[in-house]
């Protein structure tokens, strides 16, 4: 059994996830192993008052690095767009950010 902590890994503060956010979309990093319908039961009991209408992931790839004479990758990690109903509540944790 997972835990919502362990789905949710942590909200994406960009120029672009902050436009979305009139559309009642939301963007976050979730585990890579978790599925579509496990992210959306996640976010509706981590933020009460929220219904999911659908759940868009995607994953992302390492990019190549180098500092100086060390070659290295970042880590590939699974990003998360979530799309509320027009009747749910929008997550609080957005709403000071704009």
């Amino acid at each position: 059994m997972k835990f919502v902590q362990d789905i949710i890994i942590r909200p994406l503060i960009t120029e672009r996830s902050m436009d979305m956010l009139a559309q009642k979309k939301y963007s976050f990093e979730v585990a890579k192993d978790a599925t579509k319908p496990e992210i959306a039961k996640a976010v509706e009991t981590m933020f009460e008052g929220t219904k999911v209408k659908s759940v868009n992931t995607m994953n992302m790839k390492a990019k190549p690095k180098r500092l100086r004479y060390v070659e290295g990758k970042t880590a590939s990690w699974k990003k998360a767009i979530v799309t509320l109903t027009e009747d749910s509540k929008t997550i609080e944790f957005f709403e000071g950010l704009n």
